[in-house]
């Protein structure tokens, strides 16, 4: 008979909360006492990408939203709310859009009802996914040329999701709480992308990366500090180190 996942996710979670309560018996208390992350992960729904996971952070230190495809639209109520929530009241210090390698949103939007594959974009999906991912078909028609250039359909759907991260920015760019945190507090604004292939988080050099020395670093970067972990990002893409 087949695990029940449910009930084993039970049990995982509290085998995981009972280490973590011997291995600090402050950590919960501490998170419970309320949150102060220093970074907004706005991410794809895919159970590939657990933000915290991936950044090698713990909980309370990102506060996070995710939707099908990793996409930011001006008219997305619920995108829009997680922004200014975490901006104007949490105060992050960053805000990290993030795509991914091997997404089913792009996929799906550079997919043809003819042969389910290459870049006629017009295949249906059915229900509401057909209208949510509107924006992703949208850039395909846009950059229909370039796309069309690319012979490998995975890197063909990478480049879409990479440009769909460039989009998302702009957007965020334009969101007006965005806008006068840049301003007023020195937001910044990151756009990445999710290598699932191999583990690493690439940075796509767009949205606002003013950047200052690490100490003994001999280069560029832009300290982020988590509970357990600092991630720096630079003109390279970003790493992690323990503390």
């Amino acid at each position: 008979m087949a695990q029940d996942s449910y009930l084993y996710a039970l049990s995982s979670n509290n085998a995981w909360a009972g280490y973590k309560a011997h291995q600090n018996p402050n950590f919960f208390p501490k998170l419970a006492s309320g949150q102060s992350p220093q970074i907004l992960w706005l991410g794809c729904s895919d159970s590939r990408c657990p933000e915290t996971t991936i950044l090698g952070l713990q909980p309370g230190d990102v506060f996070t939203h995710r939707n099908v495809a990793n996409i930011v639209s001006p008219t997305d109520i619920n995108t829009a709310a997680v922004i200014e929530y975490a901006v104007a009241h949490l105060r992050v210090r960053h805000i990290v859009l993030c795509g991914h390698t091997a997404c089913g949103g792009a996929a799906a939007a550079l997919a043809s009802s003819s042969d389910g594959g290459g870049g006629g974009g017009n295949k249906r999906l059915g229900g509401v996914l057909d209208t949510w991912l509107t924006p992703l078909r949208a850039l395909r028609s846009a950059h229909r040329e370039a796309l069309d250039a690319i012979a490998d359909d995975a890197a063909r759907a990478v480049r879409l999701a990479e440009l769909n991260v460039e989009a998302g920015v702009r957007v965020l760019m334009e969101n007006e709480v965005v806008r006068e945190a840049v301003r007023d507090r020195g937001l910044e604004v990151h756009g990445c992308l999710f290598d699932i292939g191999s583990g690493r988080i690439r940075d796509l050099g767009i949205g606002t990366r003013p950047k200052r020395t690490v100490r003994g670093s001999g280069t560029e970067s832009e300290e982020v500090r988590g509970t357990h972990g600092q991630l720096v990002f630079n003109g390279s893409g970003a790493s992690l180190a323990v503390r």
